[in-house]
This record gives C-alpha cells, sequence and structure tokens, in this order.
C-alpha cells in the first residue's frame, strides 16, 4: 500500500514538474519572467560544464581523427621525400659522369680518331685486371680487335666480345693479349704480352736492339691492328729470355686496370 502510494506521488510531482519546466520555459504572456531567471540562473553552471565537456570530446574527436590523415600526409611526404631523394643522387650521378667524360675527352686526341665513350659495367671477379665488360655493343658500331683506350691515348686492351649493347674487353694484362710494340726512345720492337693478370712484359726483343729502363713503350702500328703511337707504359726491368735468344722487358702500365670508370673504344 505504501508502495504504490509513493509511486503515485512520485508520478504526480515528475508531471507537475515537467508542467512548470514548460510553463517556465515556454514563458506565455511573460508570466514566469522571475522563475524563467531563477531557472536559468541554476541551470547556467550546468549548462557550461555541458558545453565545456561536449567542446572538449568534439576536440578530442577531432584531434584523433586528425591524427590518420597527418600520418596519411606524412607517409604521402615521405615517399614524396624518398622518390625527391633519388632524383637529386641520381642527377648528381648523372652530373659526376659527365663531369667525368668531359674531363677525359679534353685529355683524347679526338683529331685522329672515330672514339665511342663508354662507362665500365663489369670487370674480372677474381681481381685479376684481365678484362673488363663495357655499356656499348654492336648497336654502337663496336666490333671485335677494335682498341680501347683511356686519357691521353693510354692503351688498355682490345675488344673481345661484342654483344647487342655491352662488350668485353681483353686488357693487356690477359694472358690472350699481344700486341705488337716498340720502345719509343731506341726504336726496338716486340710483342707485349699479358701474364695472367700480373703485369706485362715484352717479349721477342732482338738481342740486337737496345732496351732501357723507363723507356716509353707504344704501338708499333705493324699489321695494321692498332693504330701507331698508342702509350703502353714504361720499362721497369730488362732481362734475357729464358730460351737465351731474344731480350725481355717488364713493363709498367701507366694507370691502374682496377680503378677503370670510363673507357673510349677507337672505332676508326
Amino acid at each position: 500500500m505504501q508502495k504504490g502510494f509513493f509511486s503515485s506521488k512520485v508520478i504526480k510531482f515528475i508531471i507537475v514538474s515537467a508542467i512548470c519546466f514548460l510553463l517556465i520555459f515556454f514563458n506565455p504572456k511573460g508570466i514566469f519572467n522571475p522563475a524563467r531567471t531563477v531557472f536559468f540562473e541554476i541551470a547556467y553552471p550546468f549548462q557550461k560544464a555541458f558545453y565545456l565537456i561536449s567542446r572538449s570530446i568534439s576536440e578530442a574527436a577531432f584531434f584523433i581523427s586528425s591524427i590518420g590523415t597527418m600520418r596519411e600526409e606524412n607517409e604521402k611526404l615521405l615517399r614524396e621525400n624518398n622518390a625527391l631523394s633519388a632524383e637529386v643522387t641520381s642527377l648528381q650521378e648523372a652530373k659526376k659522369e659527365n663531369d667525368i667524360l668531359r674531363e677525359q675527352l679534353d685529355l683524347l686526341p679526338r683529331d685522329k680518331f672515330d672514339l665511342e665513350p663508354s662507362f665500365v659495367i663489369g670487370q674480372d671477379p677474381q681481381g685479376l685486371g684481365s678484362w673488363i665488360t663495357i655499356g656499348k655493343g654492336s648497336s654502337d658500331g663496336i666490333e671485335m680487335g677494335m682498341p680501347v683506350i683511356v686519357s691521353d691515348g693510354i692503351l688498355v686492351g682490345k675488344v673481345e666480345e661484342v654483344g647487342w649493347d655491352s662488350s668485353k674487353v681483353n686488357l693487356l694484362t690477359n694472358a690472350a693479349s699481344v700486341i705488337n710494340a716498340s720502345d719509343l726512345e731506341t726504336g726496338a720492337k716486340g710483342l707485349i704480352k699479358g701474364t695472367y693478370g700480373l703485369g706485362i712484359i715484352m717479349d721477342m726483343v732482338s738481342q740486337g736492339d737496345v732496351l732501357n729502363e723507363k723507356d716509353t713503350i707504344i704501338t708499333s702500328g705493324l699489321g695494321n691492328e692498332l693504330p701507331r703511337g698508342l702509350l703502353i707504359g714504361k720499362i721497369q726491368e730488362v732481362r734475357i729470355s729464358p730460351d737465351k735468344l731474344f731480350q725481355q722487358a717488364i713493363v709498367v702500365p701507366r694507370i691502374r686496370y682496377q680503378k677503370l670508370d670510363i673507357v673510349f673504344v677507337i672505332k676508326k
């Protein structure tokens, strides 16, 4: 009985409160102005707190959503930055290659030869310096037997194998390499041979010819296989051949073949 009475009182209170609230809120003819003022004064702190809380929640939601947007933008910027870095590196490398090529061309006898420049793209993996691969082939007019030089007209080898866009060059240190050569100072003639990547020797020199240490060795032009006057190296030591029939000379190349970056093929 008491429970039902209490419930009816609560219901009545709620209904009366709702009616009062509506009357105050809509305020017909301004009758409840004083009550509205009191009500808003009481409700103001709660209204302010609710506004601040809802604003904080809204800002937090915006911040969380902006994190995802910022992450996407950062990833996009990172990809663009990596692409730009790669492009800059490529341009720097191209500039470096062009500078090297220009420097080498300034030292070459371009008025004498039809030259095809190429970068070295491979070399003897055993480190013996007996051959290299260049990035030019038959599509660029490269043929077997063509001499390969570097700056100042220094001979480094001959083209041995030709592909469409690359070629193999046997260096002077290759055991299969044989070049007609002569002593620039004395005119003594012989054959430059490779010694399995260990160096080069001038062999088959008549004992009646003169060879001196520090003499300059050049291509002789015999047999029309190579132009005359290409530099090979300097004599380090003169000796008699093992069969005692000829002279030999150990020749030091003018450059280190393992350090080759760019070469020039003499096409004509």
